[in-house]
């Protein structure tokens, strides 16, 4: 096929927290790089999914949901997803089939007043409402904003996912292969074997332990075993939480590692030692030199 007929192109991902961008991230690049989690807000930097065939090359962009800022960690977070509306060639408003819309919704579809990428309304979680409904919903969205399309999905069992890629695919414009063809992250290991270990907390300490985790992978070294050798220390904001995420005898982060490493030996296909070690930080998410040295770095303004 020659360089005029491949097309390809910067997609952003935007919605506010929990309505699934994660989740059809995975699903659409088929690998776990964005994690997932039942709380809100768990993106934190934008993720890219490359996304590539011999038509053409997507490139996604990941966003922490939008909400209210309550610290400085949510202030980046806002400021990260808000920089991929002018990066981006075409935008995808994720909202959730089962939820009317709010105001958070309104303040994103505010802000798309003022780019001129076209948007499409990626309705998700489809699955879980009556076609009635649905129906009901995408009245409401088309009288809010003049949205390029409007497609119904189900991130979480596949539901339009391809359909709704091939549409992306046809209307990006003709353009360069940026990633090779079995690329599909633009970040380093080191970040995705982080989140891996910031998912398992996530999932297994609950309402205990609220967004104020950060990891920091210390090392990874090869040993004379050939294992993958990773060192990473957790950091929470009160010794309560470091209590919880070591648990009783040392369950909790036993099991943390656990399941992480299984993830990251899927991921890296290689057999992986980890240790895990946990600190008290306290406020780090209000501290800019905190922020900044666990990977929370600003790449451009609003």
């Amino acid at each position: 096929m020659s360089t005029e007929e491949f097309k390809s192109g910067f997609v952003a991902l935007i919605g506010r927290p929990n309505v699934g961008k994660s989740t059809l991230l995975n699903r659409m690049i088929g690998e776990k790089i964005a994690i997932m989690s039942s709380k809100a807000q768990t993106t934190r930097n934008k993720i890219e999914g490359i996304y590539t065939t011999s038509e053409g090359q997507v490139v996604f962009m990941d966003t922490p949901g939008i909400h209210k800022p309550h610290n400085g960690l949510d202030d980046f977070m806002i400021k990260t997803a808000m920089s991929a509306l002018r990066e981006a060639d075409l935008i995808w408003l994720v909202v959730n089939a089962d939820e009317p819309r709010g105001a958070g919704d309104d303040f994103i579809i505010k802000r798309l007043a003022d780019v001129k990428t076209p948007v499409y309304l990626v309705i998700n979680k489809i699955d879980l409402v009556k076609p009635e409904a649905l129906l009901t919903q995408i009245d409401d969205y088309r009288q809010q904003y003049d949205f390029a399309e409007i497609f119904p999905i189900s991130a979480r069992n596949g539901d339009g996912v391809q359909e709704l890629l091939e549409l992306t695919m046809d209307g990006l414009e003709p353009g360069p292969q940026y990633y090779p063809a079995d690329q599909i992250t633009d970040h380093p290991e080191r970040f995705l074997i982080g989140e891996l270990i910031r998912e398992k907390v996530l999932q297994l300490t609950r309402q205990e332990v609220p967004h104020s985790v950060a990891v920091v992978i210390d090392q990874i070294a090869r040993e004379h075993d050939e294992k993958l050798h990773i060192q990473a220390t957790i950091v929470v904001e009160r010794a309560s939480q470091k209590n919880i995420v070591i648990g009783k005898g040392g369950s909790m982060i036993k099991e943390i590692g656990t399941r992480a490493r299984k993830d990251m030996e899927r991921l890296l296909g290689e057999k992986i030692y980890l240790e895990l070690w946990v600190k008290v930080e306290e406020r780090w998410r209000d501290k800019p030199q905190a922020l900044q040295s666990y990977g929370y770095k600003e790449d451009s303004d609003i």
